[in-house]
């Protein structure tokens, strides 16, 4: 059975992201949104769980947003208004629905990586 797992590593102060809020989207032909899950990252920088899998894990167009400036300002990091980094987007594609595609977040106020991770 496929499912879909994240993280988010702080690279900035070389920790995990705790507490980032993270929404998952299924993006359709017509452009609109569909909004799947928002949870939270944990203390591992980590979401309790996969954050798609079952029936609701489908071949398609999907969207990871992290709230990454709300993130740095809740550690006291200051960021210059508006940040550079606000809402962090991985628009990624699931084409393999028994497959398990993990999707991490390399972050800092300044820059971001990811990566089709195991």
């Amino acid at each position: 059975m496929g499912r879909l797992t994240t993280h988010v590593l702080d690279t900035a102060n070389g920790c995990p992201g705790e507490g980032i809020q993270v929404r998952l989207y299924r993006l359709a032909e017509n452009g609109s949104q569909q909004l799947l899950r928002e949870v939270v990252t944990n203390d591992d920088g980590r979401i309790d769980g996969p954050i798609l899998e079952g029936a609701d894990f489908a071949v398609g167009d999907y969207l990871l947003e992290f709230a990454a400036a709300d993130y740095f300002r809740a550690r006291g990091t200051a960021l210059p208004e508006p940040a550079f980094l606000d809402i962090v987007p991985i628009r990624f594609g699931i084409a393999d629905a028994g497959a398990h595609y993990h999707v991490p977040l390399l972050i800092s106020p300044y820059g971001y990586s990811t990566y089709r991770g195991s």
